[in-house]
């Protein structure tokens, strides 16, 4: 006889995904108080002055409740403003649905955040696609939260609302973040922004999508999840060796492509051939890292090493159709 396990009534405690969720005992931040500022408070007396000199308004202001920086409410006219450089492309189907979606609400009610670049204009470093839904509404102004921190533009991404959906958006928006960062800040370290790059692959990815925006980086992903680390060199010299890297990967998959072309004329058709010639190739695919553990099994110079000579020995006579067949379960799953 099954027996059914029951939740224990009044625990108090909500379960999400089996997993708890339980509050800090560690208050932080600020009172209620200390967060209202007054619209003509010394601190933003700049940001004011330029939100009216573009043609905005300015709204309310407040210091935010967990760092305490101070933050302007404004309304500001959309030509004041452009997205950064290193946001994920504009997807004008995305745009054109946000657009919709909105206008049948009948509300804008999500602002942009709003940071001024190294020459003083309005700049949006999450907000690209906010901002061109209210240009195809024909809106006049975009509310936005206007921060005088010029560095939250490198780290908003990870807190992005509009999260790239993909390898390819997510890599290219980090290899434009760190190659920006690199001619503003050359004397800093790859690891100082681990966070804001979120993967060291998607530095290594984004070299090749940058070049070639049809690269089949999803293939390449598992590898260098195992071998790929962030670098304590400085961003320049890091990025140097990363463009090496991905030249080294270029050759690989161009040699993956002559392979899965002789597969196809001995026969073999499937969507996951190319798949799987990179794991037949992948020299740490049988490598399992332990949770926790920074050091990679193999160093990435090392792993391409053994994974371009593993291409260029391929012997396409040994491969089954019984290979292919386990390619395509293990993908479906």
């Amino acid at each position: 006889m099954s027996k059914i396990r029951k939740e224990k009534k009044g625990s108090g405690k909500r379960r999400t995904g089996g997993r708890t969720l339980a509050p800090s005992k560690d208050r932080r931040g600020l009172d209620a108080a200390d967060i209202a500022l007054p619209i003509d408070d010394e601190r933003i007396a700049p940001l004011v002055a330029q939100v009216r000199g573009r043609g905005g308004a300015p709204i309310g202001a407040y210091c935010e409740p967990l760092s305490g920086s101070t933050i302007l409410v404004a309304s500001l006219p959309l030509a004041s403003v452009q997205p950064t450089p290193f946001q994920r492309d504009l997807s004008p189907t995305h745009t054109k649905r946000l657009a919709q979606k909105i206008d049948e609400a009948g509300s804008f009610l999500d602002p942009i955040i709003v940071v001024r670049d190294e020459k003083g204009e309005f700049c949006t470093p999450n907000g690209r696609h906010r901002l061109a839904a209210a240009k195809v509404l024909g809106l006049r102004q975009i509310t936005a939260l206007v921060c005088p921190d010029e560095s939250l533009a490198f780290r908003i991404l990870a807190l992005n609302t509009e999260k790239a959906h993909n390898v390819k958006d997510r890599s290219l928006e980090v290899i434009r973040m760190a190659r920006a960062l690199a001619k503003r800040e050359p004397r800093t370290k790859e690891t100082d922004y681990a966070a804001q790059f979120e993967a060291p692959e998607f530095l290594t990815l984004g070299v090749l999508y940058a070049k070639d925006g049809r690269f089949a980086g999803g293939a390449y992903s598992s590898f260098l999840r195992k071998v790929d680390r962030f670098s304590d060199r400085t961003l320049a010299v890091s990025l140097r060796e990363r463009e090496g890297y991905a030249a080294r990967l270029r050759e690989i998959d161009t040699q993956v492509r002559k392979i899965v072309k002789s597969l196809e004329a001995r026969g073999f058709k499937s969507p996951y051939l190319r798949t799987f010639v990179v794991a037949r190739i992948n020299p740490v695919r049988w490598i399992r890292t332990k949770p926790g553990d920074k050091k990679p099994p193999m160093p990435i110079a090392a792993a391409l090493t053994r994974m371009t000579a593993a291409a260029r020995t391929f012997d396409v006579g040994k491969v089954r159709s019984s290979d292919l067949a386990l390619v395509a379960a293990l993908s479906g799953e």
